[in-house]
């Protein structure tokens, strides 16, 4: 058995558990934290130390991160719905001199979207798969006969002179008391654009709202087959425990 952690971060929650790695499952209870307020550097590794001190680290082999933003080498490239400090920030180093081990630093839709091939919705696949989580903004993963391509950003597609995720997100729906079938209406719009650019085999809807997938999914009129994520508010964090197992081969 291979353990290992996964944490994910997000806009509003920090969440970690001890996965076996070997299994695909969790073996320890979810740990969750609210995100500091203004998502400042210093006070999210604070709150990932103690979650991770909270799960312990006996038998661990692999500790993984991932986070709301492009990242390149363990480095931060952007910053959505946290500090303009992570911007360039080192990231793998930062996390890894706190916890007193190397881990190992990604997107958030990637780790995802790795989960989901694993042990999920994307599991034997062929062709392109396009993942997206709707949260707080939208994440993306793309992942081709298998393999991930990291570092999509669908999310900040501009559509109608704005960002995508600035209306079609499911911080969007919840801020402008959108029914289920209005935002439907949005994501209609949105998923048709992305399937004209790329022309996916299938789409993936993860993120918390997944678990309603029945409210809105058979409204969002696609060509493309489009499925709810199997591994829900989970696939962040066990995505990121096997992409650290997979780095350090």
């Amino acid at each position: 058995m291979t353990l290992a952690i996964g944490i994910d971060i997000g806009g509003t929650g920090i969440k970690g558990a001890v996965i076996d790695l070997d299994a695909g499952e969790l073996v320890s209870d979810r740990i969750k934290h609210p995100t500091p307020e203004g998502g400042e550097p210093e006070a999210i590794i604070e709150t990932v130390a103690l979650l991770v001190d909270e799960l312990g680290t006996d038998g661990v082999a692999h500790i993984g991160v991932c986070f709301p933003a492009i990242v390149r080498n363990g480095r931060t490239m952007s910053a959505a719905n946290v500090s303009e400090r992570w911007i360039g920030l080192d990231a793998d180093t930062l996390f890894g001199e706190a916890l007193g081990r190397d881990i190992h630093f990604v997107n958030d839709a990637d780790a995802a979207g790795y989960a989901e091939t694993l042990s999920g919705a994307a599991r034997d696949r062929r062709g392109l798969v396009i993942m997206t989580t709707l949260g707080t903004g939208i994440g993306s993963a793309f992942i081709y006969d298998g393999v991930l391509i990291p570092n999509s950003e669908l999310g900040h597609l501009e559509l109608d002179g704005r960002d995508a995720e600035d209306w079609a997100a499911n911080s969007a729906r919840e801020r402008e008391g959108l029914s289920f079938a209005q935002w439907a209406e949005r994501l209609t719009r949105y998923y048709r654009h992305v399937e004209f650019l790329f022309s996916p085999d299938l789409f993936i809807i993860g993120g918390g709202v997944s678990k309603q997938h029945e409210e809105f999914l058979h409204l969002i009129d696609v060509t493309t087959p489009i499925v709810p994520a199997v591994l829900r508010n989970n696939a962040g964090i066990m995505g990121a425990a096997a992409l650290a197992a997979r780095h350090a081969r």
